[in-house]
């Protein structure tokens, strides 16, 4: 019994220490662009994009090695869309993310074994502790790059509206498409250095020769936004039918506030609904025991009599 009193708190430990690590490679990983413009071209070429990278270069290589060596070298391009969209934008992105899940699962096992081994616990929970531990740890990679993902999809979604506005200005002063992409992405990097990251992104494949709707919609899949692939089909109409380019950004702008004004009002009538269970939990029952619980003492007391 005492053994295990003593081992549920380790293994609440571990899973928490584990959760802490995640959460420090992930601020690392977000740290990781300015540390490499801060070293300037020569450092971030050597750190191979140093952006990807989560954790220190040896440490990479090794889960790269050991991703590649569990999935055979094959990645589902599922998982890299979903990589890219998270901001992984590394050739060797999806190794490192199988080797971190490899090497959490074998730490996981091994950890939960040399604990729950010398205990008198039966076969069965053991079995059940040791899968537990390592199906948590399995899926934190998972959890890692899924919050990635909805934070850059929402923050595009939030500041491209404004982008918009900003490209539709440039658009009616002259500016060509182009030239008004550039200026708006760098006007963007003051609010928003993952659109403004995306928008740069997309003005260099155009510089490479790209056209504007494929790099458009190579910025849309990168980024999972699909707002992207509507504004393109707008741009796309409107240079194939010889509209005005300024009112079709001015209109759909204007169709992207509306979205987001119904997507809030829809957040909105969702949280009475999200409110009943905190209050059932936590509000009813202090409210009735508050009520009820002078009342309760004093029919006991009558009662007792």
């Amino acid at each position: 019994m005492m053994n295990l009193e003593l081992l549920i708190p380790i293994l609440a430990g571990l899973s928490v220490m584990a959760i802490a690590g995640a959460v420090m490679l992930t601020r690392v990983a977000r740290r990781a662009p300015l540390r490499a413009r801060l070293v300037g071209p020569e450092g971030l070429a050597d750190s191979d994009q140093a952006g990807i990278k989560v954790v220190g270069p040896g440490l990479n290589d090794m889960l790269g090695a050991v991703g590649t060596a569990v999935s055979s070298g094959k990645s589902s391009s599922s998982l890299r869309e979903e990589l890219t969209q998270a901001g992984y934008h590394n050739r060797t992105a999806a190794a490192i993310y199988m080797g971190a899940k490899a090497l959490l699962v074998t730490c996981g096992l091994m950890a939960t074994l040399a604990l729950i081994l010398p205990t008198h616990l039966t076969l069965n929970l053991k079995v059940l502790l040791t899968l537990s531990v390592s199906g948590v740890l399995f899926f934190i990679p998972n959890m890692i790059v899924q919050l990635r993902r909805s934070r850059r999809r929402g923050e595009i979604r939030r500041h491209l509206p404004d982008a918009i506005d900003l490209l539709e200005i440039c658009a009616s002063a002259g500016m060509g498409m182009d030239m008004a992409w550039n200026a708006v992405g760098e006007e963007a990097r003051a609010v928003s250095q993952v659109l403004a990251d995306e928008m740069a992104l997309t003005n260099l494949e155009i510089h490479l020769g790209a056209g504007r709707a494929v790099a458009m919609r190579n910025m849309a899949r990168r980024t999972g936004a699909e707002e992207l692939s509507s504004l393109v089909a707008v741009l796309v109409q409107s240079e194939r039918f010889g509209t005005s380019v300024v009112d079709a950004l001015r209109t759909f702008a204007t169709s992207m506030r509306e979205n987001r004004s119904m997507r809030a009002q829809e957040s909105a009538e969702k949280l009475a609904v999200k409110l009943i269970f905190p209050m059932v939990l936590f509000i009813f029952p202090a409210v009735g025991l508050v009520m009820i619980g002078p009342a309760g003492m004093t029919l006991w007391n009558v009662l007792a009599k």
